[in-house]
């Protein structure tokens, strides 16, 4: 059963990705168009694997088509359609560059303005960051998790600054995200789909990374991953 649930979700996410890549190639790429495909993408990924979703704090998103840099701990792949379903307006990931090498799917990321991220090369990784700011300023909600990879036990790693440098460059708040039950459907060891997971989504509130400024980012990173840490019950 569970490779049935895999290929279903392989399904799914081609359904969506097909177009948008044709779209790409014939220049009518929507962005408005994409935002719906994620989020139908999203809550049908969710609802195939019969999840429970708990949403807590959402009154602590930033209102009025705020821009904001997103940071959530990383279990699964799953985190994904988990945060494009609990944070509203447009939200785009930085992601690793290996998942753009995905067939169809990784053209239709680039294609829908996800941004790759390749921490091997310090200039493609700035640029990316670049990218990113230009983005916030246009209003886009912009995702990180700057683990930089998924855990394989469920224990916070150490986090990378790009993030953090981003945030501070664009004057934009960091809504931290901590999320418990995504590995349940897909470990970050696994290939298989499980159904009837419980996951549960804490929206905490807002870091203001001007009250730290360049000179403490290091502070400003401490604090996030601490403030995530304690979210999920671990040490900070």
């Amino acid at each position: 059963m569970g490779l049935a649930n895999t290929l279903k979700a392989v399904a799914v996410t081609a359904k969506i990705s097909l177009p948008t890549v044709v779209d790409s190639f014939l220049n009518r790429t929507s962005l408005d168009e994409c935002d719906d495909r994620l989020a139908w993408w999203s809550r049908k990924l969710l609802d195939d694997a019969e999840v429970t979703l708990t949403v807590e704090g959402a009154e602590n998103i930033p209102g009025d088509d705020r821009a904001f840099v997103i940071m959530t701990n990383h279990r699964s792949y799953y985190d994904i359609p988990t945060v494009f379903c609990c944070v509203p307006g447009r939200v785009r990931m930085i992601a690793k560059k290996q998942l753009f090498y995905t067939p169809i799917f990784g053209r239709a990321m680039l294609a829908a303005g996800f941004i790759k991220i390749d921490r091997d090369k310090r200039d493609k990784a700035v640029a990316s960051l670049k990218e990113s700011g230009d983005m916030l300023k246009q209003g886009v909600r912009v995702w990180i998790a700057p683990e930089g990879t998924r855990s394989r036990d469920g224990k916070l790693g150490p986090f990378k600054s790009g993030g953090f440098h981003l945030a501070l460059d664009a004057g934009v708040p960091i809504l931290p995200i901590a999320l418990e039950g995504t590995e349940d459907i897909l470990p970050a060891t696994g290939l298989t789909v499980q159904k009837g997971a419980h996951v549960r989504a804490r929206i905490l509130p807002p870091i203001d990374p001007a009250a730290y400024g360049q000179a403490r980012r290091k502070e400003l990173t401490a604090d996030v991953r601490a403030v995530l840490a304690r979210a999920l019950g671990q040490e900070p």
